[in-house]
């Protein structure tokens, strides 16, 4: 792909949504209206077909582009199910299946839940159960990771009738849902097996990766509100910017911004977004961590004034407390590589810093 193309692309992208995700259509997506003359958008600029090879029908992005675009979702609160969809295709096509046109999800997000896969003629058997699926209730599909019979692992495209539970919303009020499968038969077309192992955590180090982008663009336009309403903000006689206590809030905040960027960065800058589970866990602990932070001090910042619905820094704190869990919260994370490296030994500790990897993974 050519980088001026990429670049053009971004750019568009961008302009698309600063037009078309306006405070009123937030609002709507908020009460649960589909954003479908967005999704059409979205789909007729290539977007969901992203991170796809053009020999496979796709726009051919490097991985380092997309992220530019996932974290461009995130600044403008993007009420759609795109990352997903991007992860999806991508996933789907590398094992031989074609690009889907509508939206997608991908599943289980949650560390214990499995989906097991029995061959039996012309048909997969599946049963298992997946909690907390964003956006299933949009979706035209549902992209599983699945265990068959020596633990080989597959992924199986299903339709969006697999027995969903009842419609959640998170704190973001965007639509979450389980989905349980009970000796649910899948054609063998649609059953693609893995020739690289996902692993025991599947794909929720790639949600990780996409939710870490999504991170940082809600963050950086979270702190941009603060500041420009710092500077407006006039209170015994000038800017509260000019007051030391806001200065250090927003240097806070700026310093919180400016690691979990620095961590997404370098996740955007692999050549894929499953090369280096290491680098995936960094990212989004860092990420996740930053979040609380970030929000607490730009709504201190903006007073009452942010709290209410009228103004739009809501729309994307919100989103920020639900996505610092989904994909792994830094907790997780964080334990998770605390084992890796407990296990590598003290020996390793230096090298597998320095090369950004846990070695012999």
């Amino acid at each position: 792909m050519d980088q001026d193309y990429s670049q053009i692309l971004i750019d568009q992208t961008a302009r698309l949504f600063a037009q078309r995700v306006t405070n009123d259509g937030l609002a709507r997506a908020d009460r649960g209206e589909w954003a479908a003359a967005l999704w059409t958008d979205v789909r007729e600029a290539g977007l969901p077909h992203a991170l796809v090879q053009e020999s496979a029908a796709g726009v051919g992005l490097p991985w380092r582009d997309v992220a530019a675009l996932i974290r461009l979702a995130g600044y403008y609160a993007v009420p759609l199910p795109l990352p997903e969809t991007i992860l999806a295709n991508w996933l789907w096509c590398n094992v031989g299946g074609e690009v889907l046109e509508g939206p997608v999800v991908v599943a289980p997000l949650h560390y214990g839940d499995r989906i097991s896969l029995i061959a039996n003629g012309e048909y997969f058997v599946a049963s298992g159960k997946a909690r907390h699926i964003p956006w299933l209730s949009a979706a035209d599909h549902i992209l599983v990771h699945a265990i068959g019979p020596g633990d080989r692992e597959y992924l199986c495209l299903i339709g969006n009738q697999a027995g969903s539970e009842a419609l959640r919303r998170n704190v973001a009020n965007e639509p979450r849902q389980a989905f349980e499968l009970t000796d649910f038969k899948i054609p063998v077309s649609d059953v693609r097996p893995l020739a690289k192992r996902l692993g025991e955590l599947g794909v929720i180090p790639l949600v990780a990766a996409m939710r870490a982008q999504q991170i940082v663009g809600a963050m950086e336009r979270c702190v941009e509100f603060a500041l420009r309403y710092a500077n407006e903000r006039v209170q015994f006689g000038r800017p509260i910017a000019k007051f030391q206590v806001i200065q250090q809030m927003l240097a806070v905040a700026a310093g919180q911004l400016a690691a979990a960027t620095a961590a997404a960065d370098a996740l955007a800058e692999m050549d894929a977004p499953d090369e280096n589970p290491f680098v995936v866990a960094v990212a989004k602990a860092r990420c996740s961590e930053a979040v609380g932070q970030v929000a607490a001090i730009c709504h201190q910042v903006h007073g009452a004034m942010g709290f209410t619905r009228e103004h739009p820094l809501h729309f994307f704190t919100r989103r920020l407390w639900a996505w610092r869990d989904e994909g792994g919260s830094e907790t997780f994370w964080q334990e998770w590589i605390g084992r890796k490296v407990s296990a590598k030994g003290g020996d390793a500790l230096w090298p597998m810093i320095v090369d950004g990897r846990l070695l012999g993974d």
